[in-house]
């Protein structure tokens, strides 16, 4: 719950500031009163198998800003041994939604960010498929993406674009 504060900016009920505007499903802020999408709780701890599933559900409903929230937490709350992985993924959701969003600069260097980071990643840790993800598969749809929106230069349909996080099987 938030409610605003002496300086005028909304707060959360700890007092961190924290913007209470509706969001569309991608995220952006939508005036005061307007129905938008529920936004994702912040700070929930997830198995690593549910935060995919739930990411998952969250992409293929064409709402990446929010699986990025899930990727978050997990990148938050998870081992220091993985916390490249879940902020790579979650930078793959932040590019898809700045793609969807027609910022397409930005899109398609997120994009190519996390697709280096979970490559990395994997290579390092030596699991290609850390809890069923396919990862080398997520690097190349990452930048098929962003060679996309660099050469149409237009936003993306984010549910079209929904990456299969654990291949095409999941």
């Amino acid at each position: 719950m938030s409610s605003a504060s002496d300086d005028g900016r909304d707060r959360d009920a700890e007092g961190r500031a924290r913007n209470a505007r509706p969001r569309d499903g991608l995220g952006r802020p939508l005036p005061y009163g307007t129905d938008g999408v529920e936004r994702q709780p912040e700070g929930v701890v997830r198995a690593p198998e549910d935060t995919v599933t739930e990411a998952q559900a969250l992409l293929a409903a064409g709402k990446p800003f929010h699986a990025h929230e899930v990727f978050e937490d997990a990148w938050k709350s998870g081992p220091d041994e993985e916390r490249a992985l879940w902020r790579g993924l979650a930078q793959l959701a932040v590019g898809l939604t700045h793609a969807a969003r027609g910022n397409v600069t930005g899109g398609a260097r997120l994009l190519r960010r996390g697709a280096g980071a979970v490559e990395e990643w994997g290579a390092q840790a030596g699991r290609p498929r850390p809890y069923g993800l396919e990862l080398a598969q997520l690097a190349a749809w990452a930048r098929e993406l962003a060679d996309t929106v660099d050469k149409d230069g237009a936003a993306v349909d984010a549910e079209v674009w929904a990456p299969l996080l654990r291949g095409s099987g999941a």
